[in-house]
């Protein structure tokens, strides 16, 4: 049972992991292009990347994390898998508003799209909180998996 749980356990971190840097990246050479449609159709797919994908790996890596952790017999109050799980909670707490931001900034290009217009600057600006929150988001996911590798004794 530990190695299906440990397997599960790392499959999700793969997909949170590459799911962030690839919907960071995506939004990143959209937004670079200046071309309505292509922001346009790359939020979208964005968004649909996000519920697919992360919202699923985000709920199961507690999961299977508390199961591993049992199966093991890892104590949540291990200093390496405490501060892990705190990090993750600033995760989702930063997460949350990006999937919100994320939606407007597909449906604000979507109808600049419509429109015929250039993006406003509110979609730059939400844009801007949006990187704003990936970045310290994506770092302390790698360093969660960096934790799991390592379990440094930290206290």
């Amino acid at each position: 049972m530990e190695d299906l749980l440990r397997f599960l356990h790392v499959m999700g971190a793969i997909v949170l992991v590459g799911t962030g840097s690839g919907i960071a990246f995506f939004m990143l050479m959209a937004r670079q292009s200046r071309d309505v449609a292509a922001i346009a159709h790359v939020a979208g797919t964005v968004v649909t990347a996000d519920y697919l994908f992360t919202a699923t790996a985000a709920v199961a890596q507690p999961v299977t994390g508390w199961l591993l952790a049992r199966e093991v017999g890892w104590p949540l109050t291990e200093s390496w898998l405490a501060l892990s799980i705190v990090l993750y909670g600033i995760i989702g707490a930063l997460w949350l508003p990006v999937v919100v931001i994320q939606i407007r900034l597909r449906d604000i290009a979507r109808e600049s799209l419509a429109a015929g217009t250039d993006l406003p600057a509110r979609w730059h600006r939400l844009y801007r909180i949006w990187f704003a929150c990936g970045v310290p988001a994506f770092a302390m996911i790698v360093g969660i998996v960096a934790l799991m590798l390592a379990r440094p004794v930290l206290w």
